[in-house]
């Protein structure tokens, strides 16, 4: 077989600016992930690892570490079999470039309009920082993958907002969104800065999401909304009424007693 790849690279020409990929059946007929990039082509399971590998007889890495944190027994060679386990530099390492991969697979995935697979993945990733966090032998070490989080916060709430959209579901995506910003306060609430709420990225894609989920709603639903934004005021869930309140301001219409806002602002 001719390794050259010329012929290949040009019956797929790369596209500057934009995601370049596509879903193809591989020799035993099992489907394929493919980006173009301006060099090549990058190829990935579409199920499992994306470079298909099985660490230790494992599915990923992350599921040997899970296993080896639950008791499982180590490989022959591991020198500190006996130490209690946890994750050094070179685990971690490990791990952020096992994580790459699914990263790379998610946004692919999105481009496909795979929502499930996106949400699989983001959710696996998120579960990454979880682990590290619980396992790292030092705080820079977790410091190094937590960055991460909000991002992959907000694609998973965009992937479940845009599979309720195909299943013509618009309520249950703007709740999908409601959930992830509410998530993005919470997290931000934990780190100790919450003022970086309204600095988002994330938070401002998704309330530009949210906007324009909110015409789609039937008229019937306001008064669904009301009842919540009710619900929400007597439980002192004061973020989630001002989320409400902005749905129903944005349907048109304001709440008995309040000016309407000028300023555009969260309340």
């Amino acid at each position: 077989m001719n390794p050259d790849l010329s012929e290949i690279l040009s019956e797929w020409p790369y596209q500057p600016g934009r995601l370049n990929v596509r879903l193809i059946k591989g020799k035993n007929q099992d489907p394929k992930i493919q980006i173009r990039l301006d060099l090549g082509i990058l190829q990935m399971e579409v199920e499992g690892r994306p470079d298909g590998h099985q660490p230790f007889g494992y599915g990923s890495l992350l599921e040997y570490y899970e296993a080896r944190a639950d008791g499982a027994e180590p490989p022959p060679d591991e020198v500190d079999a006996e130490e209690p386990f946890s994750l050094d530099e070179r685990d971690v390492r490990a791990l952020r470039e096992e994580a790459a991969q699914y990263y790379h697979r998610y946004m692919a995935l999105l481009a496909l309009e795979d929502y499930e697979g996106v949400v699989r993945d983001a959710t696996r990733n998120l579960r990454v920082l979880d682990f590290v966090r619980e396992h790292a032998t030092n705080e820079a070490l977790i410091q190094e993958l937590e960055p991460f989080r909000p991002y992959i916060m907000m694609v998973r709430a965009r992937a479940m907002a845009s599979q309720s959209l195909r299943d013509n579901e618009p309520k249950a995506a703007v709740v999908a969104i409601e959930q992830g910003i509410e998530a993005l306060r919470q997290h931000f609430d934990k780190t100790g800065h919450p003022e970086l709420f309204e600095q988002s990225n994330e938070v401002a894609m998704l309330r530009d999401m949210r906007e324009s989920l909110l015409p789609k709603l039937p008229v019937s639903q306001r008064a669904e909304l009301r009842q919540r934004l009710q619900s929400a005021l007597e439980q002192e869930n004061y973020e989630l009424a001002a989320i409400l309140r902005d749905e129903l301001r944005n349907l048109g219409e304001d709440q008995p007693g309040r000016a309407p806002r000028t300023d555009g602002g969260q309340i």
